[in-house]
């Protein structure tokens, strides 16, 4: 079991153990990274606005995706500061429903709260995949100078 209240756990870090607890199905540690008054937005357009909701709709996934493979892929961080860090990806998921091969993909951003020396997700927006961004050139660095490297 992953122990994520750390004031030295970056936000980079974070994010690596979210996606291995989502990855494992393990529901519990997956909900103690959620913030209690976070929305989630999913690719099928459902929204899901405070814990209660979140654990019904991830508990429902986890119960419907058996075999289930998760990654976050192309991690791109828009900002990091002392209390909120924000992300996009990429996110792609395989298993199976229903005895069938099933898969998905998309983009996702996601906002941290650093909350009582730990990060929480506060909020988390998967969308089906677009066109890819049409400037390569776009630099996504952090704006604030006081990031924790690792």
């Amino acid at each position: 079991m992953l122990i994520i209240k750390s004031t030295h756990i970056t936000p980079q870090k974070f994010i690596q153990a979210y996606e291995s607890t989502v990855n494992n199905h393990e529901l519990k540690q997956t909900l103690n990274m959620i913030d209690e008054h976070a929305v989630y937005w999913f690719s099928d357009g459902s929204s899901h606005v405070n814990k209660n909701e979140i654990e019904n709709a991830i508990r429902r996934n986890f119960e419907i995706i058996k075999n289930e493979t998760y990654s976050i892929n192309d991690l791109k961080w828009l900002t990091i500061s002392e209390n909120i860090a924000a992300c996009i990806y990429r996110f792609r998921w395989t298993g199976t429903i229903n005895n069938k091969p099933a898969s998905g993909s998309g983009r996702g951003t996601s906002i941290l709260t650093h909350k009582n020396g730990t990060w929480l997700v506060i909020h988390e927006h998967l969308s089906k995949e677009a066109a890819p961004l049409r400037n390569n050139n776009i630099n996504f660095q952090p704006t604030s100078s006081n990031v924790t490297r690792t």
